[in-house]
């Protein structure tokens, strides 16, 4: 009988393994991981090029790159979990045939390493902060690396679901890619909640992309203030669609690994 010891060490190799037939495939190239931070550099040299001409100086209080930036990466951290996540089960369908190899494991791999990916992009921006010399003490750090776990909870969650459907009905991913567009302009990454009217502020704040930026900048600066948002929303959403994830893969993981 397998003892639950040998079952982990057993995961454990088996995550190891896919962990670098991931990371092998995803950076393949000459630039590696150069582009994974040269992509959002840019694109926020780009969109902070944009908004200052529609207003130059700070934002609220912050100044203007460091406003794109925090938005920006809340947006692509969502989206590369949930993208990488929601293809992760029909990329690695092949080695299924080995009967130590489940979804699950394709899952937290691919979940795990675009988190860590992230986190080294986050560092390496803030060592450009430093050299561009835009340093500022952080206000709440506890609430930022909060906000940054739920955030990957949450995108992981969100990327199982539609892994889960698309194994069903492959036309879900198209859909996926429809609803993943707006997001960089309903998610208060160009904008802050607080230029628009407080009438509209029902409207967006459904969105828990807008609590998770507008949040992480209060975590940054205290003075940018936190009007509209709220933590205990984020909680719910996340440990909501957290349940109706793993709710899902224990219902059809067999029936998944069958089409």
């Amino acid at each position: 009988m397998v003892t639950f010891k040998e079952q982990l060490y057993a995961w454990r190799g088996v995550i190891f393994a896919l962990f670098l037939r991931e990371l092998q495939s995803k950076f393949n190239d000459k630039f590696g991981l150069g582009w994974a931070f040269l992509e959002p550099f840019v694109f926020i040299l780009a969109l902070s090029f944009f908004r200052s001409l529609l207003n130059d100086g700070d934002v609220h209080s912050i100044p203007l790159f460091i406003f794109m930036m925090i938005g920006l990466m809340g947006l692509q951290t969502f989206t590369t979990l949930m993208n990488g996540v929601s293809t992760s089960i029909r990329r690695n369908k092949p080695l299924y045939a080995f009967r130590q190899v489940q979804p699950m494991a394709a899952i937290i791999t691919a979940g795990f390493l675009e988190t860590a990916i992230k986190t080294i992009v986050v560092f390496l921006l803030i060592i450009a902060l430093y050299l561009l010399d835009e340093t500022f003490v952080i206000n709440e750090p506890l609430l930022l690396i909060t906000l940054f776990i739920l955030l990957c909870i949450f995108g992981t969650s969100i990327g199982l679901c539609f892994a889960i459907a698309t194994a069903f009905v492959p036309e879900v991913d198209k859909i996926k890619s429809m609803l993943s567009r707006p997001l960089l302009f309903i998610s208060c990454v160009f904008f802050s909640l607080k230029d628009v009217p407080e009438e509209v502020w029902p409207y967006l704040t459904w969105n828990p992309l807008v609590h998770f930026n507008e949040l992480a900048r209060y975590a940054c600066f205290e003075s940018y203030g936190q009007d509209g948002v709220s933590l205990s929303f984020i909680i719910k959403v996340t440990l909501s669609f957290l349940f109706l994830s793993l709710s899902m893969y224990h219902i059809t993981w067999k029936r998944v690994l069958s089409r």
